[in-house]
């Protein structure tokens, strides 16, 4: 099936633009065209600098697409976590960072006529396991200066056990805002290329940037691919990849009242959206209910499809009225140190920057990135910048989280290369849109799918570290279960850190 998300569909992308010839040389070389990425291409644009901006697929595909654009301070549980791993310090900069990034958003939208929704952020229990969850963000969120109230009685059509409240926050159509930060990004003179796949980068000070189609050379270069696309500094033994799904439904009138998330399972998230549009085109009179939740760690779940199922039902339980109009995943870096990055790829290394590791929280944490790396750049990055330092005393707080990760990370290598000899010998996943790890030659495993009635056979070693990739029965895709890297079912890459397809056989 294919998953597009409501803000992906109501801006599709335009027809193929002019070629454009990108200058061989600049003074900032930005990876990626999310909302990290074209956040700190404007805001170097704007100090007068040349910037290119190379974007693998097009604007909008990736996570800040089909992402649920809420703008907000309260984020789940995510203060507790920072305040567990990281302690009152970097809370408080972390937060600064995050009210910093919101006004920046809001300006922003407000200055280029984007709408923007108020609404309070609720992060509520199922039950006494969340309702502990939610006593202890509240008095982080306190701690750390947010006006939260505890609400007892949440007007939700099932069973809560409360929930922490915080007024006033925002919700958005993030594709509108990517688009406008294109506009006004090449209105100041940043040049972005869609389709051009960076392989690599090397050298120093200027530093050269591979893609598919030649070589593009930069005084400074800003990764902003979620994961970086470069193995230097180890970040993917740093973040976990997790893919999460959701779900849109039309309603005759509004049906949440604000940006929920549960602190327990099941997770599940709530916004509402304005209808697109009415009967003949007409400005929308209805209402979107947004539902989210299932995740899980890429790769790792035998069944994708079941997941989406899943939130189907229990949406059909609770909003008997919604009726479905889109159906989408997205992909998150959670970091095991519990804070964002951008900084040095490695100590040292000014000019070779990365950001990411945004934890699902990426509307304000990828902006604050952005003005972190390009105040930076500019010589005048904020002290607060110091919670997104990619190196220091602050790893220590992810030490026993990575250690766990990347154990859990070799027992998913062992397991990929011993599950396929239960699949000896060729053959076609029985059924249409199916796939299967085979060894029907001698040396590495084959993935085998059949999709749309086309068979198709590629190597199933992932090209970035040598994980066995598993089939995502959802979006019909290959994906790893080490780093969270997916690719079709022709081999091409979807998303990385790999950069490299799958060989065909």
């Amino acid at each position: 099936m294919t998953l597009v998300s409501p803000w992906q569909d109501r801006h599709p992308r335009p027809g193929p633009d002019l070629p454009v010839v990108p200058p061989a040389e600049t003074d900032v070389v930005v990876v990626g065209a999310g909302l990290a990425g074209l956040t700190t291409a404007l805001l170097l644009g704007r100090a007068g600098l040349g910037v290119v901006v190379l974007e693998a697929t097009h604007v909008g595909a990736g996570t800040t697409g089909r992402s649920t654009a809420k703008v907000s301070l309260l984020q789940g549980t995510q203060l507790s976590r920072v305040f567990q791993r990281q302690g009152p310090r970097a809370l408080d900069q972390y937060v600064t960072a995050n009210r910093e990034a919101q006004a920046w958003v809001h300006r922003f939208c407000a200055d280029h006529d984007l709408e923007v929704q108020v609404r309070d952020a609720v992060t509520y229990a199922h039950g006494e396991a969340g309702r502990a969850a939610v006593e202890q963000e509240l008095e982080v969120a306190r701690r750390a200066g947010l006006e939260v109230v505890l609400d007892e009685e949440l007007p939700l059509p099932y069973a809560t056990a409360g929930g922490v409240r915080l007024p006033d926050q925002l919700q958005l159509d993030p594709m509108a805002l990517l688009l406008a930060l294109r506009r006004q990004a090449e209105a100041h003179g940043v040049v972005v290329l869609e389709g051009t796949r960076v392989r690599g980068v090397s050298g120093r000070a200027p530093l050269r940037v591979a893609t598919e189609g030649g070589e593009v050379t930069g005084t400074h270069v800003v990764v902003a691919t979620g994961m970086p696309v470069l193995d230097r500094g180890a970040f993917f033994a740093r973040a976990t990849a997790a893919r999460s799904y959701g779900l849109a439904y039309a309603t005759p009138r509004p049906v949440v009242d604000a940006m929920y998330l549960s602190a327990d399972q099941p997770s599940r998230s709530l916004r509402d959206a304005l209808a697109a549009t009415g009967p003949g085109g007409s400005p929308g009179s209805g209402a979107v209910l947004l539902v989210g939740g299932e995740g899980h760690p890429t790769g790792r779940d035998r069944s994708p499809r079941a997941r989406l199922d899943r939130l189907r039902a229990w949406t059909a339980e609770h909003f008997p009225e919604a009726e479905e109009t889109h159906a989408w995943s997205a992909q998150d870096y959670v970091t095991t140190r519990g804070l964002p990055y951008a900084g040095p790829v490695l100590p040292g290394t000014d000019h070779l920057l990365v950001a990411g590791g945004f934890s699902k929280w990426g509307m304000t944490n990828a902006v604050a990135a952005a003005l972190a790396l390009a105040k930076g750049v500019l010589g005048e990055r904020p002290a607060w910048a110091a919670a997104f330092d990619t190196w220091g005393r602050r790893e220590l707080g992810g030490l026993p989280g990575a250690a766990l990760a990347n154990a859990e990370v070799g027992l998913e290598l062992t397991r990929g290369w011993l599950r396929p000899l239960r699949h000896p010998g060729p053959g076609v996943p029985p059924g249409d849109e199916g796939g299967q790890v085979r060894l029907d030659r001698v040396g590495p495993p084959t993935a085998t799918s059949l999709v749309g009635g086309v068979p198709r056979r590629v190597s199933a070693v992932c090209t970035h570290l040598g994980g066995v990739v598993g089939w995502n029965d959802a979006e019909r895709s290959w994906d790893c279960p080490l780093h969270g890297s997916r690719f079709d079912a022709d081999g091409s890459v979807l998303e990385g850190p790999a950069t490299c397809g799958l060989t065909p056989r």
